[in-house]
């Protein structure tokens, strides 16, 4: 977990601690006879394999099964057992999916690692999917692995690595549509574990460092789990993963929830939220209160049996139930217990308690009685089964690195190295390829540079960034870890440690929108033939998996489900099935075609971006690293890195400000300040101040905003000190208008700006083709204005008000821009004409290259205690199927095939939550600006969006002038270019060039592109 600074940049954590499984060896690779799954092969695609002890093939205590799993694929792929009776390799009732396949003759192969194999190729007719199967005996052991054939590489790899007890290396080489996140692909593999088996995992992904993906399983099991105690340490542990990741006021919700779950006599479970609660403090830096909450009065935790009892050959019911407990660990581990008596749980929870509590002292800048409370929490895990737990182990790790931080804050560097290389030493053998071990490496290199040992911190930091982009969900343990880095990469200043730099910033998480660009570039790119087709389908069907997981959830979650409830989440989840068999089916398939069995990378190589630059083009991107804010320029000249000179805080404050002198909203109405042209100088002397003489000469700067800056259009920033002295001296004259900026020097003017999300991001919208539709522009907007309510429109309590369609915005900026495309290739939907419902069943909107929607976005919650659901209003429709409102799931689903849709509507570059995105179907991303409206219609099929950061002015025509000038332009000019032009004429006329008139609209995608056509 997260957190627990002692100064900026060196971070600790802490594991969820409930015992796993006894440690190997150091240095020993741990086999995987005793392991609960693995990674199948080295590189490619991302497959797992895990114990299934519940596979009805199995009959014997010694016989293991394991089920195969594959980023992108919704199920299990495949499977391997090793049994002990004979295996008919011809029979597909012996454990193919299909029971129709037809299978052909046995022949015999080379699989690498094993030797010659004997195999058959099944073919099931029905649904147009070949099995493959692999057998061989060694010894008492008959080994199978069967699965789809598009997975062969899997299966291949799979079975050497169960025959060897030890992974087999290679490439997994396997279609992949690249949907899912790491985070995603747990959930699949959480659903193909039995609950002790997930359980386990569970914990391992938390202690790992993997905490998207231990958030999947924990909530998942919560789900599943009818038993209060259980259920509060699952709910608790979710807990824990969102304060891991920085939700914080989720994870005290969900202690809310859990302590509601737990009996008030658990002790165990009352330790367990404890630290937890402590830990969700911590991690906010609030260390008196979690003090506070470590002094909280437990219950006493009785043996589970009378030791002297059993010893005398008594067997009580509980000695029976740990008995019973450990056999089946025995079974699905290989022999090595992985249950812990409460006893044992509640000292592992008590040592952990004296870890934070010596956390809590050191950030209190109590170091003795800190380094006191770590050791003794060290001496407590030590006599625990002797310190051999895994789970032990790391907790010793984190409280080395936290005991070498006091050692280094007191000026001993000798002990801090030497306790730092204890604390990675730790994790190596037992956590390798982990994002705890590499946040445990940077943390090593961040003390190296501030002992002075640059190269070895430059060159440890290198490795960890390298490393980073094969361990997945390491993005979120790095993030903060990394400043000490950039700090030397800009320090050194050359064009290899910019290089470095740039390489490293892409390893941080980016909104989701950026993934939602890829798999569009990914789509588009493909062509129409039936390979692209598949890909298509599968996307398809990986979001109807995502939100029928989202109803069974919410159905689930019932407090006295009625019959109705009960047959209708027995109908989802055979849905639910169906879906996952047609979509890992539908990956198998495209397996057949090569292009698809090719990772698309994820960074950018500075040479690469700098080759897709055309002259006078720059790319500045901004990384914010804890408190610590880098830029990177990057232009045909090279690149230059520097420290911003405000911090994230700062950052935030600057962006506020200017925000609140450009709009706010007071009392429903929306209300102007004069800007602080003061503030976008300085905030631009922060951004751009060393390069300001090579932004002369750039005409489109590509702008990759993080942190505050995702709100804030660059155009704004005022780029010479002449402006604000110009200003300044001309409202010092009587009756002066504060609201008049005209001869202020813009970044915006002669400027095109376009707002990217990542370099490849970019790079991937730069190199797809336009669109093929035939019509030129659709424009949608001006909904009927409704006198009540229609009838059957439902009710949840967090329903807009009727007053949100009765001021519809006027539809003179379609009729402009329609009028200025030509008749012939223009159209517009307004009024009755205009409804949700008619837009989700068309299949005339993929004809249309430009979409432009003049309606009101709604992007924040309509009531306190509702979530925000982004969604354009639109007009009621059909009774019973219409609610007056394109949501954000809808518009996904939208057939478009467009060059550029434009929002003009409130506020439309604002963010969509996780949960929002999940009820949608799409398993990544959100909580990010852009995240909301502008991905929903980039993963429609729109390759740039027009959107807007807050309400546009319907005064002096201003708006209507930003469109006029947007289509009254020459085919063939960028919509950048055409864009800026019309956003100058504005800044020139005293009425409308305070910021808010012409500020406001962001291009996404790239403005380089034609908007008009011939």
């Amino acid at each position: 977990m997260r957190s627990f600074l002692l100064r900026a940049g060196s971070l600790s954590a802490t594991a969820a601690v409930l015992g796993l499984s006894l440690v190997a060896s150091e240095g020993v690779a741990e086999p995987l006879a005793i392991r609960n799954s693995f990674r199948v092969g080295t590189s490619g695609v991302l497959c797992s394999a895990q114990i299934a002890s519940a596979d009805k093939r199995l009959t014997d205590l010694f016989d293991k099964a394991y089920r195969l799993t594959c980023r992108d694929a919704a199920g299990a792929v495949g499977s391997v057992i090793a049994v002990r009776h004979d295996i008919a390799l011809g029979d597909p009732a012996m454990g193919l999916t299909s029971t129709t396949a037809q299978c052909g003759a046995v022949e015999t192969v080379t699989v690498e690692g094993i030797g010659p194999t004997q195999s058959v190729l099944c073919h099931d007719g029905a649904t147009a999917v070949d099995y493959r199967r692999y057998t061989l005996r060694k010894g008492d052991t008959r080994y199978l692995s069967e699965g789809l054939a598009g997975y062969d590489p899997v299966l291949r790899l799979a079975l050497a690595s169960v025959l060897n007890n030890r992974p087999q290396p290679g490439e997994v080489s396997v279609a992949s549509t690249e949907v899912a996140d790491a985070a995603a692909f747990a959930r699949v593999q959480a659903g193909s574990l039995d609950a002790d088996g997930a359980r386990v995992e569970a914990y391992a992904r938390n202690n790992d460092g993997r905490f998207a993906e231990s958030a999947e399983f924990f909530e998942l099991l919560s789900g599943r789990s009818d038993r209060p105690a259980e259920k509060a340490e699952l709910i608790a542990n979710a807990g824990l993963q969102q304060s891991n990741l920085g939700n914080f006021s989720a994870a005290f919700s969900l202690f809310q929830k859990a302590e509601k779950e737990m009996a008030q006599s658990d002790g165990v479970t009352q330790r367990l939220l404890r630290n937890y609660r402590a830990i969700n403090l911590l991690n906010q830096r609030f260390a008196e209160a979690a003090l506070t909450i470590l002094d909280t009065p437990m219950s006493t935790v009785q043996a589970d049996y009378d030791v002297v009892s059993a010893r005398e050959g008594v067997v009580s019911n509980p000695l029976a139930d740990q008995i019973n407990r450990e056999n089946d660990a025995m079974r699905r581990l290989g022999g090595i217990s992985s249950g812990l008596t409460p006893l044992e749980r509640a000292a592992t929870l008590d040592a952990q308690a004296s870890e934070l509590r010596g956390v809590a002292l050191t950030q209190l800048g109590r170091l003795d009685e800190g380094e006191n409370a770590l050791a003794r929490a060290d001496r407590a895990l030590l006599s625990i089964r002797n310190g051999r737990l895994t789970s032990a182990l790391w907790l010793r790790s984190q409280i080395a690195m936290e005991r070498a931080s006091i050692a280094e804050t007191e000026k001993d560097n000798g002990k801090a190295g030497g306790l730092y290389r204890d604390a990675v030493g730790m994790l190596t053998a037992s956590y390798p390829d982990t994002p705890t071990l590499l946040a445990a490496q940077a943390r090593q290199a961040g003390f190296l540079a501030r002992s002075g040992d640059t190269q070895g911190s430059l060159t440890l930091f290198a490795s960890v960034v390298d490393r980073s982009e094969k361990v997945s969900d390491s993005s979120t343990a790095l993030r903060d870890l990394l400043s000490p880095y950039f700090a030397l990469l800009v320090e050194q200043g050359t064009p290899d440690a910019a290089a470095a730099l740039f390489k490293a910033a892409q390893s941080l998480q980016r909104p989701g929108v950026a993934s939602t660009q890829a798999i569009l570039a990914r789509e588009l790119s493909e062509g129409n033939d039936e390979a692209a087709s598949l890909f298509r389908l599968a996307v398809a069907r990986t979001r109807e998996i995502g939100r029928t997981e989202v109803e069974i959830t919410r159905i689930s979650a019932t407090t006295v489900p009625g019959d109705a409830e009960r047959e209708k989440l027995e109908g989802l989840k055979q849905t639910l099935d169906q879906l996952r068999a047609e979509q890992t089916a539908l990956t198998a398939r495209l397996s057949a075609f090569p292009r698809y069995n090719v990772l698309s990378p994820t960074t950018v190589p500075m040479a690469e971006l700098q080759a897709k630059l055309g002259a006078g083009e720059a790319y500045y991107k901004l990384a914010i690293i804890g408190d610590a804010a880098y830029a990177i320029y990057i232009d045909h000249d090279g690149a230059t890195t520097y420290r911003i000179d405000q911090s994230r805080a700062a950052l935030e404050d600057s962006v506020g400000g200017l925000r609140n002198s450009i709009v706010r909203i007071e009392n429903g109405q929306v209300a102007t300040y004069p800007f602080n042209i003061e503030l976008a100088r300085a905030l631009y002397v922060s951004l751009f101040g060393p390069v300001a003489k090579r932004m002369d000469g750039v005409r489109h700067l590509i702008f990759e905003p993080d942190g505050p800056l995702l709100q804030l259009p660059p155009s704004l920033l005022v780029t010479d000190d002449a402006s604000v002295a110009a200003y300044k001296a001309r409202i010092a004259r009587p009756n002066a208008d504060e609201f008049d900026f005209t001869g202020t020097a813009w970044l915006g003017r002669n400027r095109e700006s376009t707002i990217a999300v990542s370099p490849r991001a970019f790079i991937n919208v730069r190199s797809i083709a336009p669109s093929k539709a035939q019509m030129t522009y659709l424009g949608l907007g001006n909904n009927a204005s409704p006198a009540a309510f229609p009838a059957g429109t439902g009710t949840d309590g967090c329903d807009w008000p009727l007053a949100t369609w009765q001021s519809p915005i006027d539809p003179a900026e379609l009729t402009l821009a329609s009028s200025l495309v030509g008749k012939a290739g223009s159209r517009l939907l307004t009024g009755a004409a205009f409804t949700d419902d008619g837009l989700t069943s068309s299949h005339d909107l993929a004809h249309y290259r430009i979409l432009h929607f003049a309606t009101h976005g709604l992007v924040t919650a309509p009531r306190p205690q509702c979530p925000a659901r982004p969604a354009l209003v639109t007009s009621f429709g059909k009774a019973g199927v219409s609610d007056g409102l394109l949501s954000f799931r809808e518009i996904f689903d939208l057939k478009l095939d467009a060059d550029l849709v434009i929002l003009s509507a409130c506020d439309t570059a604002g963010m969509a939550t996780a949960a929002v995105s999940r009820e949608a179907g799409i398993p990544t991303g959100g909580n990010y600006a852009l995240d909301g409206l502008v991905r929903a219609f980039i993963g429609a099929g729109a390759r740039s969006v027009i959107a807007s950061h807050w309400p546009v002015p319907d005064d002096y025509g201003a708006t209507k002038k930003l469109i006029g000038g947007l289509f009254g332009g020459k085919v063939g000019e960028s919509m950048g270019a055409l864009l800026d032009k019309a956003q100058m004429r504005l800044m020139d006329q005293p009425n409308t060039s305070h910021p808010f008139y012409w500020a406001a609209f962001v291009i996404l995608g790239d403005a380089e592109k034609p908007l008009l056509h011939r």
